[in-house]
């Protein structure tokens, strides 16, 4: 080769390698705390309302409160519910949810065995036996997984739609039907995701809500429950008031229905609903921003050859809340988020939850008390919570990988993952 061709070429592949080992961003792209970066003067102007009125208690004060019952108003219906109430965590609305079905000692509820500490602590602290069920690769609980574990104690199905994504609620709840059990939805991950074009949480006979600092939407703490079964509602509002039933929710339910009963305290703050209110308010303009980052990352890796998707039981209702991808194998998941964290674009395994089943207090089966209910009976002896009970759980979260999605995302930053999914991908 002739010399100047010779050095010519070396210039151009040396130029080449610095360009491929150049990161796509010089400075770390990750997803934020959505309802927080859409604070602004009208979450101040509530809390101000408050502040001034100097009645921070939902029920009375030196002037009539009207926060908490406002947000609940709106609340429910933004989730096409009749009824909706305020409480002060997604933990104490899944609580309120287990007394309002009656569940205790002797009952089984069924719920993923992937999902947060509290869906399993509301059926222990109500007496009752949770039994876990396998996911699916929507990473949300696995119907034929459910109707495999239903037994004649079992009274509830928990369905929790992780990751702002639906469940196959279609085929759970004719499995509910079929067997005359009923459902609960948790939604505290998927705030504002819809199925079908209706709300979720509308579906089962309650949905909860959690409006903690990770949500959709927050005050830092909050949780929200619905219902259209006046019943339901007025066992859960009792729950949350100590027994009692306060006259604004015996009006919305046509009267009470019901007596006294022993209850807890997760009233909710007129501090609380007036943040919450408007963040509500916001909620549609904060999923939308989601959804259409979502969407130009879809788009833009889509036609990568052998890509698969975590299956989206209704890809226009969900939030979009990360992009994750099936990378077969745990060797390869792990060489993705190496990779991707080299080119400045945080990716992450499925998060948010826990393997319930490989927790070591729960494979023990540890309690409040050693002679609690849960594990006194035949059925609770007999249980058993190990990671070799929920083997395709395991998997699915082991070889899934993705990148988490923000609404204040801009068009670059969705290009920059796009780039970087499209530049790591074909490599691993």
């Amino acid at each position: 080769m002739h010399r100047r061709k010779f050095v010519a070429a070396t210039a151009l592949a040396a130029a080449a390698g610095q360009a491929a080992d150049t990161p796509v961003r010089s400075t770390p792209l990750k997803a934020g705390y959505w309802g927080t970066q859409y604070y602004d003067e009208t979450e101040k102007a509530e809390l101000l309302d408050v502040l001034e009125a100097r009645s921070p208690f939902r029920w009375y004060g030196p002037q009539p409160p009207k926060k908490v019952l406002q947000f609940e108003k709106e609340f429910a219906t933004r989730m096409a519910s009749k009824y909706a109430l305020g409480v002060t965590s997604g933990t104490a609305a899944l609580q309120c949810a287990m007394a309002a079905f009656e569940i205790g000692p002797g009952d089984e509820v069924i719920l993923p065995a992937w999902t947060w500490h509290s869906c399993f602590n509301a059926v222990i602290l109500a007496g009752a036996l949770p039994v876990c069920a396998e996911i699916d690769e929507t990473f949300n609980i696995d119907p034929d997984a459910v109707e495999r574990l239903i037994t004649p104690q079992t009274k509830l199905i928990m369905v929790v739609h992780l990751q702002g994504n639906p469940c196959h609620l279609d085929r759970i709840l004719a499995i509910a039907k079929q067997h005359n059990l009923r459902v609960l939805e948790d939604c505290a991950q998927s705030v504002g995701a819809s199925y079908k074009g209706r709300p979720l949480g509308s579906f089962g006979d309650i949905g909860i809500y959690s409006l903690q600092m990770n949500k959709s939407i927050t005050a830092g703490e909050g949780g929200a429950l619905v219902t259209n079964d006046p019943i339901l509602f007025e066992r859960a509002a009792r729950f949350q008031d100590l027994g009692g039933f306060r006259a604004p929710h015996a009006e919305a339910v046509g009267g009470a229905h019901l007596g006294w009963t022993f209850g807890a305290n997760y009233r909710m703050s007129e501090f609380t609903g007036g943040v919450l209110l408007a963040q509500l308010r916001k909620l549609d303009r904060i999923c939308n921003a989601v959804r259409h980052n979502a969407k130009q990352v879809y788009a833009g890796i889509r036609d990568l050859p052998g890509i698969k998707f975590r299956d989206l039981p209704d890809p226009a209702g969900e939030l979009g809340s990360g992009v994750f991808l099936d990378l077969q194998t745990k060797a390869r998941a792990d060489k993705f988020l190496a990779a991707m964290k080299a080119e400045n674009v945080l990716a992450s395994k499925p998060g948010g939850s826990v393997i319930l089943p490989t927790l070591p207090h729960i494979m023990e089966k540890k309690s409040l008390h050693p002679n609690w209910p849960s594990f006194q009976s035949p059925r609770g002896k007999a249980i058993r919570y190990a990671p070799d009970t929920c083997p395709r759980t395991i998997d699915i979260l082991q070889r899934y990988a993705g990148v988490l999605m923000d609404p204040k995302f801009t068009a670059a930053d969705t290009a920059d993952i796009v780039k970087a999914i499209r530049k790591v991908y074909p490599t691993i």
